[in-house]
């Protein structure tokens, strides 16, 4: 079990921003638990721990909104997922801890920025079976590297201006069967040891906390300051991740 106060400084905030997300607001800043823990360790062992505390708040979110989900959507995204994790899966271990970091914090950066420079769209977009493979499988590979399976799903949600319960539903039963698959692989490549499960176990009781959060302050919170103030700390962590990996390539 990790006894780093430095560790705990950082993943606190990213299991509470995590699971506020999972209950209010579709899984939105997920993308932050990652780039929050590699601060003060290893990206891969950062997404060891946070594995099983997902797929908690996972089964607290489909249960919350169970049934409201967007069947058509679903049906094009979930193959896709697959794909990711399979991605992912034979990818593991080719890259370097640097360059997951640099993927990690250029995902976040441009996320934030794509979402501030588009502009707004006037009429809802269909389902797309291309578009839709292509984004949900970017995000069952960034899921499976680094749980940040979000921004990509996000952009190809966003465009089809789904009403925000179903989107929130669609989002969430997603999320709980891609990381319900990625369990296999990941602990087939050991990153289920006895001190991450100890770690994910000691933060596990912050995932209802999160979650309660998260539906109370999706009812009170104006939406766009919420998704603005989180934009602008995923880009500084982004940015932070960035840094880090360039300089630690060296």
């Amino acid at each position: 079990m990790i006894v780093d106060p430095l560790f705990y400084l950082v993943a606190i905030p990213a299991v509470l921003l995590n699971s506020i997300s999972k209950g209010g607001f579709g899984g939105a800043l997920g993308g932050t638990a990652v780039p929050l823990m590699a601060i003060a360790i290893s990206p891969r062992q950062a997404a060891g721990i946070m594995l099983p505390l997902l797929c908690l708040t996972d089964v607290v979110g489909v249960r919350s909104y169970f049934g409201q989900w967007h069947k058509p959507t679903l049906k094009i995204i979930l193959p896709g997922a697959l794909v990711g994790v399979a991605i992912g899966t034979l990818s593991f271990g080719v890259l370097s801890e640097s360059a997951i970091r640099l993927l990690i914090g250029s995902i976040s950066v441009a996320f934030v920025l794509i979402s501030w420079l588009r502009r707004p769209v006037a009429q809802a977009a269909r389902p797309s079976r291309v578009k839709g493979v292509f984004w949900s499988s970017l995000s069952g590979f960034t899921s499976f590297v680094a749980h940040a399976g979000s921004p990509p799903l996000v952009m190809y949600l966003l465009p089809q201006q789904l009403e925000k319960t179903a989107f929130i539903a669609t989002a969430s039963l997603f999320f709980m069967l891609t990381n319900a698959v990625k369990l296999i692989p990941y602990a087939w490549l050991g990153q289920f040891s006895v001190p991450n499960l100890l770690t994910s176990l000691a933060l596990a009781p912050l995932v209802p906390v999160g979650v309660w959060l998260g539906m109370w302050l999706q009812k009170r919170i104006n939406q766009f300051w919420f998704y603005r103030i989180t934009q602008v700390g995923l880009l500084l962590i982004g940015a932070q991740l960035i840094y880090q990996g360039i300089f630690s390539a060296h």
